[in-house]
């Protein structure tokens, strides 16, 4: 009879790095952030050797953010949710050591691609999403807890994306359907389990604090809004520049948005761990709606700052996000944001304002589109190297009041 989760962590005596896959991917994941961005970037700008620029290209850029970064965090924590989700999965030792290898192993292979080869890339970067995938789906098939069952699905159609990424470069022309289907995907989890959440967590708020009325519950609202964004991404995904498909985006970075104030976010400015998740989904609703704009107008709408509010501001501000407050809630210390902390959040969503702003610039010239990119690079690399700095002491620390 397979362990629960709460016999591994009792039993477990190795180093706390692996005692729980959050604390090796979210550390990893920050100062691979902290370094991928500025080096593409020098790459892009021609600061660096010609090698470089082939390197670090944006193929490289796009992939490593999409499947390195975001796969890892997306790997940390849903060690969390699905061991919360069936109480028996495997979150300490040895499956997280060999995951975090296999993660490792696709990075080097992501930055050895011109001299192996894209076959042995493939090989050894495929093996990580897909290998968790499997196992994250067994896991909730052996729970018959179906209603975690989406982010699973979701997860695994990521691991086939990381993998047509690959048969990209064979097919060249498959390789920006795949880069709208992973960003598809990513930013419809977040919305998924966003929309579970941020409400849950601003509900407990509002309730400690005496604070009425409580988040508006989930319903058929929320339910149509998932729906249509699904719709408008799939038409984003097979159609990219056909003007009609922008109307449901446009309709659900809408609803996304009147989501997010039902779920009263103004309540909890005095909370940064909550308000910045509030933040988080504020940006996914964003990028769906100038995605939208961008299909509909795109003369006046820069698609390449829809895209990057959901990546730089969905992706990268919501997990930073649920980094820092899982990251303190699993280790023992008090669910409060510090100096650092307050930082890192100010930083990352600055990076994002100037990333988003970076596109619409280029009409004023191409030294103020330069000129955002290096600054929006630069807050970026600090909002991830603080993380890094002040949250991984506590990452490879004993939980507080734990024996190891």
């Amino acid at each position: 009879m397979p362990k629960t989760t709460a016999q591994i962590l009792r039993e477990y005596r190795g180093h706390p790095l692996w005692s729980f896959g959050f604390r090796s991917f979210f550390l990893f994941a920050a100062v691979f952030a902290a370094l991928a961005v500025p080096a593409w970037l020098i790459a892009f700008l021609g600061l660096g050797a010609a090698r470089a620029a082939e390197i670090f290209s944006r193929d490289w850029h796009v992939h490593e953010m999409l499947f390195g970064y975001a796969g890892a965090v997306i790997v940390g924590y849903l060690t969390v949710a699905g061991a919360n989700w069936t109480g028996k999965y495997p979150v300490a030792g040895r499956p997280i050591i060999l995951l975090v290898l296999l993660w490792l192993a696709g990075r080097f292979a992501m930055l050895l691609l011109p001299w192996i080869g894209p076959v042995s890339a493939a090989l050894m970067d495929g093996a990580f999403l897909l290998l968790f995938a499997l196992a994250l789906l067994r896991e909730q098939f052996a729970a018959s807890n179906w209603r975690s069952l989406p982010p699973a699905i979701i997860v695994s159609a990521l691991a086939l994306a990381n993998i047509c990424w690959h048969v990209g470069s064979f097919h060249p022309a498959l390789t920006p359907y795949v880069e709208r289907a992973s960003i598809a995907l990513i930013s419809f989890l977040i919305a998924l389990m966003g929309g579970r959440l941020v409400p849950s967590f601003t509900a407990n708020y509002l309730m400690l604090n005496k604070i009425t009325p409580p988040p508006a519950p989930p319903g058929l609202f929320d339910r149509l809004v998932l729906a249509l964004s699904a719709v408008g991404l799939i038409d984003w995904v097979v159609q990219s520049d056909a003007r009609w498909a922008g109307i449901p985006l446009l309709i659900a970075g809408v609803g996304h948005m009147v989501r997010l104030a039902r779920w009263r976010g103004h309540k909890v400015a005095h909370d940064a761990m909550l308000l910045i998740l509030h933040a988080g989904y504020f940006w996914v609703a964003l990028g769906l709606a100038l995605l939208g704009a961008s299909m509909l107008w795109p003369d006046s709408v820069a698609q390449s700052g829809a895209v990057h509010a959901l990546t730089s501001g969905g992706i990268g501000v919501m997990t930073l996000g649920l980094m820092t407050r899982t990251s303190r809630s699993h280790t023992g210390r008090p669910r409060r944001a510090d100096r650092a902390t307050i930082a890192i959040y100010i930083a990352v969503n600055l990076a994002t304002m100037l990333r988003v702003a970076a596109p619409f610039a280029i009409s004023l010239g191409p030294s103020h589109y330069g000129h955002l990119l290096g600054a929006s690079a630069i807050l970026w690399t600090i909002a991830f190297g603080l993380f890094a700095a002040s949250y991984g002491p506590m990452l490879c620390g004993p939980k507080l009041g734990a024996r190891f």
